[in-house]
């Protein structure tokens, strides 16, 4: 019995996939839940899983193709054997829109399948927009957003058609951007263009959490399975007590309007194998220590293995990255939008500074919050910054929410 293996559902407002690598090759064996090609979203990487055992079918698509949501990949033979030819994917019958535009496509510009469907409800031609941003020049959706996004005066690749004439030096690799990179680079250009970002920074003195760390780390450790006693749990929790004394800071703009919250879904930054990415601890004001550090050893995890679910991703409502893992000293780190703001951690380095009138060394640590100054005012996002480095500095205050 042959299955049809289709495009998932990729979650909160994405509905466009790019196939990133097949995994199985026509007429190989699968196991059930085995993946079988890997897609590439706006956010993260998904894999595709066979839905029974069986011989897989042809590829209906290539690597570098873009799909939406509910597109057909592939099938699944249960017992098959490879097949003797590699048949055509078939063809439905469309209305006459969409033959007159694929009368307007050329051989070397033809739109995938995302970007033709656009161009239908825009009625744009391929010739208007040009050499395409694809595989083998393949007009993609975003070249289409990009053109209609400029008012259509103008093929949405002319910078990219300037670079492509660059003459490489035999010594230098030339290799694509990946669709997570380009998004990213995407939304932090869109970032600063959007926000009025501005940083402000502060030190903590990590003395006291270290003390309490060091005494009672092994004793939470061996009574929290699955969770280890950090920092991490520490800024999380000095921060979220922070957003609630400075609520601007926790809300986002909506047009003309300001949306408040009365809860925290806080974005802890972690590195993955395709970039940096965000999982959301979800209401993580309702959260213990124990908690916290076993949802961010779990996100840590998932990111190294590529498992992170578009959901684990979505519904931040500020975020926190550490910088100090990699050895940064200190940097201005830029606001995941919408979000107004986010917190940048350092590396702890003893420095010497002046303690009741004299000097010692201490354990400090730079930190950096940058936010959105139309909607955060420069005191509020100071008085922010003093008072995680009151939490922290006095970590007594968490336990007791004083």
């Amino acid at each position: 019995m042959s299955v049809e293996i289709k495009v998932p559902q990729l979650g909160e407002s994405i509905s466009v996939a790019t196939i990133a690598k097949w995994l199985k090759q026509p007429g190989e064996h699968v196991e059930m839940d085995e993946a079988v090609v890997e897609l590439e979203t706006d956010k993260v990487s998904v894999e595709v899983a066979a839905p029974q055992a069986g011989a897989l079918g042809n590829h209906l698509v290539s690597e570098g193709d873009e799909v939406e949501v509910g597109a057909i990949l592939t099938t699944i033979e249960a017992g098959g054997s490879k097949p003797v030819a590699a048949p055509t994917a078939p063809k439905s019958v469309e209305p006459p829109k969409v033959l007159e535009v694929e009368a307007q496509i050329t051989e070397t510009h033809q739109p995938m399948p995302a970007a033709r469907k656009m161009m239908e409800e825009k009625q744009i031609a391929a010739s208007q927009i040009g050499h395409g941003t694809g595989k083998d020049g393949r007009i993609t959706r975003d070249d289409v957003v990009n053109f209609v996004a400029g008012g259509g005066s103008k093929p949405a690749v002319a910078n990219v058609a300037a670079v492509s004439t660059r003459r490489d030096d035999p010594r230098e690799e030339r290799v694509k951007m990946t669709r997570l990179r380009r998004t990213i680079a995407r939304r932090l250009k869109d970032a600063q263009e959007t926000a009025a970002m501005l940083t402000t920074f502060n030190e903590v003195n990590m003395s006291a959490v270290m003390k309490l760390r060091s005494q009672y780390k092994d004793a939470f450790n061996k009574k929290h399975e699955g969770a280890r006693l950090g920092f991490m749990s520490f800024f999380v929790k000095a921060t979220i007590s922070a957003l609630q004394e400075y609520p601007a800071i926790n809300a986002q703009i909506d047009g003309e309007d300001v949306i408040y919250r009365n809860f925290v879904n806080m974005g802890i930054a972690v590195g993955g194998p395709n970039g940096l990415v965000v999982p959301v601890l979800r209401d993580a004001d309702q959260m213990s220590f124990a908690d916290i550090e076993s949802n961010i050893i779990g996100f840590a995890q998932k990111a190294k293995n590529n498992q992170l679910k578009l959901d684990d991703l979505s519904g931040g409502t500020f975020s926190i990255t550490n910088g100090g893992i990699y050895g940064s000293l200190m940097s201005t780190p830029i606001i995941n939008m919408p979000q107004s703001g986010i917190l940048g951690m350092h590396a702890i380095k003893d420095r010497p500074i002046a303690e009741n009138g004299q000097v010692v060394i201490r354990p400090m640590m730079y930190l950096a919050l940058s936010y959105d100054h139309r909607i955060v005012d420069g005191k509020e996002a100071v008085s922010f910054l003093v008072h995680i480095k009151d939490r922290i500095e006095h970590p007594e205050r968490l336990l007791l929410d004083v």
